[in-house]
């Protein structure tokens, strides 16, 4: 209905245009898309838009006619009604009219829809359309090849989803199947059912996991990889269908985040932008995940032990969704004007130039370096020798533990963090490759002295486990590897007092650190040292911005997750004496402050463990 003004193209961020040339048109268009149910979907294009070359329009009438599934889907013709405007019981057959073909691929995406018994009947938020909803798509893990028993794998599906599915917010799982008599599909859904489950938020679906959205209708952002241990294309089923349905982006993507997999680990692989998953299914990530082996005639073998093979099952879906969640924690972090042009994006965009997140340099990604310091400008953060990066690429994670050089992960920020930034976590993942810097290795952790000490005695504790870049990546499942990183810190921090009892010790992480990889750091009271240079440097340590060790596994063990805000302000804070809290106007003056103070410490570092002190003799 617009005159003399510039039309809306598709190559803007549309995925779908309508024109509506008339009042009637109008009315008719807003009675079409409120009759649409929540998993109801329209083909990408522009409809009703006039065209003087053209003998025929495409109108608004046939735009809204909707479509019959066909009685054989084999067949070449389709059936097609010609009533004007469905009613809102009819939602499920609402389609887009194109040609003979897209009307029999919709007509198939319908039955689908009609056939797939439990699918959620609204949207997860009234406001919130159903093409904004994330979705993981996953199939049912190791009872296929690997031949884990149905009855026992769904009581654990289902389990582990109401584990999960309350802290998904806006997003949804969804347990995907090829054929309408499958077992696990009916089980699952029945016990779904007797436990309440929001099938709003979780639902079984029937058809194949890589065309979930071009033939079923369905789409899923995230789909789920029953991998095998190598994490290489071949085999058969779910794994043989996905590398071959993604191509070889998805072999290269995986080959830099991961040469192998554990048994019950995942690993988060962002699917690359000219993929066929992507371009085609709207797939944005991919997550390997491996379970159980009850297959004799497989390597690996559990030999029918259930015990240990529940276990790891649970560990695969535990490993799976929490995956998701971080795909999910990283959306959420995504500046507005990029969140937006990524829910925009068209599935059939197939120039890579075209995607927003293969733009996020310039004055999205300006990374500045300062004194070993790597900080981002658009997120305005002000860091120490740990300066904070923000994180706003896609996610991608890996859980479970590193076996030698069997694993290797480019990470969830490989394209908004420094490469000086990266170096703690090459440490952690190729420690052979620094022998000569490290001052204890073990199986879980690392010891290091820090490259820019802030005291005299200054150590990292550094996790050599994936996915976990700081605070914001820890959660129940990481307790015991908190503890362990506590008891290896408190251990060299001991070792260290018997060389100069007169020291002091405090154990703690930064809230929000630059430096990727979960580090502990055991740093000397005395603060004696020239590479801390300013306030930034100071307060990093010497307010809310410094967490105590023993705080932080209070906090995980009583709420599941550390606490983290207003990580700016504490950096920007006056110059105080960590012991008589006086204030000072710069580091000059406070540093000659503390080399003399010899006030007591505050009560509250006093307690609990704050302080490791040499034993009173």
């Amino acid at each position: 209905m617009l005159q003399k003004k510039e039309l809306p193209k598709l190559n803007e961020g549309f995925a779908r245009i309508v024109f509506c040339h008339n009042e009637n048109d109008v009315e008719a268009t807003i009675k079409a898309y409120t009759a649409l149910g929540p998993l109801d979907t329209l083909s990408n294009g522009c409809f009703g838009q006039k065209n003087p070359d053209a003998k025929i329009q495409l109108g608004i009438m046939k735009f809204l006619k909707k479509v019959e599934a066909p009685s054989n889907v084999g067949s070449s013709s389709d059936s097609v009604q010609d009533s004007a405007y469905p009613q809102a019981s009819d939602a499920n057959n609402i389609c887009c009219k194109g040609t003979a073909k897209e009307s029999l691929l919709l007509g198939v995406a319908s039955k689908e829809v009609k056939e797939s018994e439990n699918l959620a009947k609204g949207s997860v938020d009234d406001d919130v359309s159903v093409d904004e909803i994330t979705t993981l798509a996953f199939p049912s893990i190791s009872t296929a090849d690997f031949q884990f028993n149905n009855e026992t794998a769904s009581d654990i599906i289902v389990e582990k989803v109401e584990e999960f599915v309350n802290k998904l917010e806006n997003a949804r799982l969804v347990l995907v199947d090829l054929t309408h008599g499958s077992k696990i599909l009916s089980l699952v859904r029945t016990k779904a059912e007797k436990r309440n489950i929001d099938s709003k938020k979780f639902f079984t679906f029937v058809g194949n996991i890589t065309q979930l959205y071009s033939q079923g209708g369905l789409r899923c952002n995230v789909i789920a990889n029953a991998a095998n241990w190598r994490l290489k294309p071949g085999g058969g089923g779910v794994n043989a269908a996905i590398f071959t349905a993604a191509g070889l982006a998805l072999e290269t993507a995986t080959k830099e985040r991961a040469n192998s997999l554990l048994p019950g680990h995942a690993v988060v692989v962002p699917l690359p932008s000219d993929s066929p998953l992507y371009t085609r299914e709207g797939v944005s990530h991919v997550i390997h995940v491996l379970g159980p082996n009850m297959n004799p005639q497989r390597p690996n073998s559990l030999n029918n032990d259930y015990n240990k093979g529940c276990s790891i099952l649970r560990e695969a879906y535990t490993s799976l969704f929490t995956g998701f969640l971080s795909i999910l924690r990283s959306r959420s972090k995504l500046p507005r004007r990029i969140s937006e042009k990524l829910a925009l994006t068209p599935l059939d965009l197939k120039d890579p130039s075209l995607d927003p997140r293969n733009h996020l340099t310039n004055s999205d990604q300006k990374i500045k370096r300062d004194d070993g310091c790597v900080y981002e400008r658009s997120k305005k953060c002000k860091g120490a020798n740990d300066e904070t990066v923000a994180d706003i690429s896609a996610p991608s994670s890996t859980y479970g533990k590193v076996t030698g050089d069997k694993s290797k992960l480019e990470g969830p920020t490989s394209k908004t963090w420094g490469s000086w930034a990266q170096a703690l976590y090459h440490i952690a993942m190729h420690p052979e490759k620094h022998k000569d810097e490290l001052l204890e290795v073990l199986d879980d952790v690392l010891v290091l002295n820090d490259l820019y000490p802030k005291a005299c005695k200054h150590l990292l504790v550094l996790a050599r486990h994936e996915g976990l870049d700081g605070l914001v990546d820890v959660h129940q499942e990481h307790l015991q590897l908190l503890m362990t990183m506590h008891a290896v810190g408190l251990k060299w921090a001991e070792k260290l007092l018997h060389e100069d009892s007169s020291m002091v010790f405090r154990l703690g992480y930064h809230l929000a650190p630059s430096m990727r990889q979960l580090h502990l750091h055991v740093i000397s009271q005395d603060f004696n040292s020239n590479h801390l240079k300013n306030k930034k440097h100071w307060n990093s340590f010497n307010t809310a911005f410094f967490r105590d060790s023993v705080d932080v596994i209070e906090e995980i063990k009583n709420h599941g997750k550390a606490t983290i805000k207003d990580e700016d302000s504490q950096l920007s804070m006056e110059l105080r004496c960590h012991r008589c809290r006086s204030a000072h106007p710069n580091i000059p003056r406070l540093k000659s402050h503390i080399s003399i103070c010899q006030a007591p410490f505050p009560h509250a570092l006093l307690e609990n463990g704050h302080l490791v002190l040499a034993p009173k003799t």
